[in-house]
Order: C-alpha cells, then sequence, then structure tokens
C-alpha cells in the first residue's frame, strides 16, 4: 500500500496515495487504522483526496476504522473523497454517520481540542 503518515496538532493523517481503494489494498489499510486507533493518538484523518474508486471491500476497510473508533472511544474521520467515492458512501447511507470533510483544513479544525 502507498501511504504517507503524518501528525499535525496531535491528529494523525493516514494520506492513501493510490488512485484504487479496492481488495488489493483494503487489507492493509485495515491493518494500518487499526494500529493508528490503538496508538496514543486517539484522533486519526484518512486523507482520500489521491483516491478515485472504492469497492465494496474498500468501504469494509473505512467501516472497520469508523466501528473501532466508536469501541475504543476515538475520532476518525475522512477527508477529500472524490466523487465516486463520495457516491459509494451515499449509496451506503454512511453521509450521516461518517464525517467526510472537504479538506485538510476543514477537518483539522473540527478535530482540534
Amino acid at each position: 500500500m502507498n501511504f504517507l503518515l503524518e501528525e499535525i496538532d496531535n491528529v494523525k493523517i493516514l494520506r492513501l496515495r493510490e488512485e484504487r481503494l479496492d481488495s488489493n489494498i483494503a487489507p492493509d489499510l485495515k491493518t494500518q487504522l487499526l494500529v493508528l486507533l490503538n496508538s496514543e493518538s486517539s484522533k486519526v484523518l484518512l486523507d482520500l483526496s489521491s483516491t478515485t474508486y472504492a469497492d465494496s471491500s474498500g468501504l469494509g476497510a473505512i467501516l472497520l476504522g469508523l466501528r473501532h473508533s466508536r469501541d475504543i472511544g476515538a475520532q476518525f474521520a475522512l477527508f477529500g473523497a472524490q466523487k465516486r467515492v463520495k457516491s459509494l458512501l451515499q449509496i451506503a447511507h454512511l453521509e450521516d454517520v461518517m464525517m467526510n470533510y472537504n479538506d485538510e483544513y476543514e477537518a483539522l479544525e473540527k478535530l482540534k481540542d
């Protein structure tokens, strides 16, 4: 999986550098999200600005992050989701439960203490 991990203002940002979030990438994304959510930081953002396609396995990886963050009291959100990925989130009725911010600045402002 091609990704970059950064930390800004005590928020870990996982930048997914893949055009496709599918069954080839989803297992690695799940692992990385679990590691980050279980670390000292309880705030994790997933940058999807480079991702133009996601399938059900990609959606499953995102849902795992959401469920696990809720289970442990952490904060998890997305930003930069492109049109096709946003559409998948809407079809799955996740836009009401999964925060998807337009850009990094907005996401960081919302997750700051």
